[in-house]
């Protein structure tokens, strides 16, 4: 082989050698490229993953609550306390002589006027006393009759001095006596009269018979269980045409408890039935032991529609244009450093200290710290903090 064919040869060995180191770069770049792509692939999924857990996170960490507004008072406030109603007159009834019950007249229910017959009494011993007393009476003036004769026929002989002055005194101051000793007897006479008047037992007032604790045959003992312990109630009654509503007015409200204002009763026995009152008189002394005034609330009853003695809520007015909001009581929180409520303020919790009023069970008074504009949590959670990243639920 010559020299220029050999020159060739290695020229066609290099040319070879040459494509082959371009076709194996080109390889191995596409390599290199397609694992870069997978490996960038790779990091780009693990990045998104992680982002979406970290967002996920962040929203699970953000609480979703509810809110209510505070709702303003009325134009008019008013409080609601509890009382009891009694009879305009309210009295028991006694007997004022003993013997025993004849008849009675009327029962429980009843409507009586004043005067009217309740029921009557036997009463054998008083007649005896009176026939007695009558016949006293008798003696005395027959004595005193006589006493009269002798004094003036002692004054007439003491004029011819046939007597001594000494005689005629005794027989003047004897006469004077049995003229004491007659009106005594009088008086009693008058006196069981009128016990023996009592026979028959008479309504003091118009009203209505609550109560007859008697009956036909009932020994019958004169006097009240106050002064005897024999006596005994015949009957009680009530006068119910106007009605005594007596109710304890705290004593931070004892101003609105005026005299001539009006007062609304509602009864839980008659729902959405109202009736109204005045405010008759107070004890005008707050109570020591309880704090509250005594306050008395007059309302008419011709219809009979009320009882003595049942409960009733009183709505008293406060005049003047409230200035407070209500909330309730769920969205209260009790922490050691007070009370307080989480307002929901720019998408966070703030936990707001406020001054509170009266409780109405399920709602609370808030005099302060609070407006009817403000956004309250409602059943927060014992962990809520101020600055708490919150999302209000729709």
């Amino acid at each position: 082989m010559n020299v220029e064919e050999v020159k060739t040869a290695e020229s066609t060995t290099a040319a070879k050698r040459g494509s082959f180191s371009v076709v194996g770069l080109l390889v191995f770049l596409m390599a290199a490229g397609a694992l870069g792509y997978f490996i960038y692939k790779g990091i780009h999924a693990r990045v998104e993953a992680a982002s979406e857990l970290k967002r996920e996170t962040d929203q699970s960490a953000v609480s979703t609550v509810s809110v209510i507004h505070p709702k303003a008072s009325g134009e008019t406030e008013e409080i609601v306390l509890p009382g009891n109603i009694q009879a305009f007159t309210d009295t028991p009834i006694y007997a004022r002589t003993n013997g025993y019950l004849k008849s009675w007249k009327v029962d429980i229910g009843a409507r009586v006027q004043t005067g009217q017959l309740l029921a009557e009494i036997e009463t054998p011993e008083v007649d005896q006393q009176l026939s007695q007393a009558r016949a006293d009476v008798a003696t005395a003036e027959a004595n005193l009759a006589l006493a009269q004769s002798t004094a003036t026929r002692y004054e007439t002989l003491l004029k011819s001095d046939s007597v001594s002055k000494q005689e005629t005194d005794e027989k003047t101051g004897d006469l004077s006596a049995k003229r004491a000793i007659v009106d005594s007897a009088r008086y009693n006479v008058k006196r069981l009269e009128q016990t023996q008047g009592f026979q028959k037992v008479y309504a003091p007032f118009d009203g209505v018979i609550t109560a007859r604790n008697t009956d036909i045959g009932a020994l019958i003992n004169a006097g009240s269980s106050a002064t005897s312990s024999n006596g005994k109630e015949l009957f009680h009654e009530s006068a119910t045409d106007t009605l005594r509503v007596f109710v304890s007015v705290p004593q931070m409200y004892a101003r609105a408890a005026r005299v001539g204002s009006t007062a609304d009763l509602t009864f839980n026995e008659l729902p959405g039935r109202k009736f109204r009152g005045r405010l008759a008189r107070t004890a005008d002394a707050i109570d020591t032991a309880s704090r509250t005034l005594l306050t008395e609330v007059d309302v008419d009853n011709a219809k009979g529609e009320l009882l003595a003695g049942a409960y009733v809520s009183v709505h008293i007015k406060l005049p003047g244009k409230a200035q407070t909001v209500t909330i309730p009581v769920n969205t209260l929180i009790f922490r050691s450093e007070g009370l307080r409520v989480a307002l929901v303020r720019e998408g966070k919790a703030q936990l707001t200290p406020f001054i509170m009023g009266r409780d109405f069970g399920s709602q609370v008074e808030v005099l302060g710290g609070i407006t009817a504009d403000d956004a309250v949590i409602v059943n927060p959670s014992d962990s809520l903090t101020s600055g708490t990243a919150v999302t209000v639920s729709k």
